[in-house]
């Protein structure tokens, strides 16, 4: 087990606000970038009811530019994922780093950090809601308790949820709720409230969100 960047907030500029808590917040950057990328089915609703970027109703939209697409996939991918852009910077250098396809490392580092990896588990309804389960040390890592969303797994990292009955209650409760497949790479004991990770997550694994070569070619400039 690793741990990434830092929680903080990078200093000033829209560009690098992290997400609004705020559902309507949400809700305009889902329609912005045309996607639901939180997750939430109200989103998918929203998008049938506009279909259009916000202050744009009956406007003809103007031709984007190449900068203007690559920007937009990266936050789609940056919203999606919960981070800022000095985590995504910091990220995307880590695995600009590591052997392999840039864009395929980035994808499986964005998957591995634990507030993902909660979500994909089924333990929580949505990424923010995985993010503040963690912050509020309700899980341990290799029975130790963490508090950090960006901390990225490894194989053989087993992930426990803190006895107590607040935290036992919270996840049980979700986990009976059921509508997530929990992805190969990873394995869940619902009697123990445990997971193992079994493996690093492929690209194949990985629901496609954005077109990740074009945040490449974002940050390769």
């Amino acid at each position: 087990m690793c741990v990434d960047a830092s929680e903080s907030d990078a200093p000033g500029g829209a560009e690098e606000m992290p997400v609004s808590n705020n559902n309507k917040a949400r809700g305009k950057i889902v329609r912005r970038l045309g996607i639901n990328i939180f997750g939430n089915p109200k989103f998918d609703r929203l998008l049938e009811k506009k279909a259009y970027p916000p202050g744009q109703h009956g406007r003809r939209r103007m031709r984007i530019s190449d900068y203007g697409t690559q920007l937009a996939e990266k936050q789609k991918l940056r919203f999606c994922y919960g981070l800022t852009e000095r985590q995504f910077r910091v990220l995307f250098a880590k695995a600009k780093a590591m052997k392999g396809i840039t864009g395929d490392q980035m994808m499986a580092l964005l998957e591995r950090r634990l507030d993902n990896v909660i979500y994909r588990l089924g333990m929580a309804a949505t990424r923010v809601q995985a993010r503040q389960l963690v912050k509020h040390a309700h899980f341990c890592v290799n029975g130790r308790k963490v508090s950090t969303a960006s901390i990225t797994v490894a194989p053989d990292d087993k992930i426990t949820v803190r006895k107590n009955e607040r935290s036992e209650r919270l996840v049980k409760e979700q986990i009976e709720s059921g509508g997530r497949d929990v992805p190969a790479w990873m394995v869940r004991d619902d009697k123990s409230l445990s997971a193992l990770i079994v493996r690093d997550p492929t690209r194949e694994e990985i629901p496609t969100i954005a077109n990740e070569q074009l945040v490449v070619e974002f940050y390769s400039k």
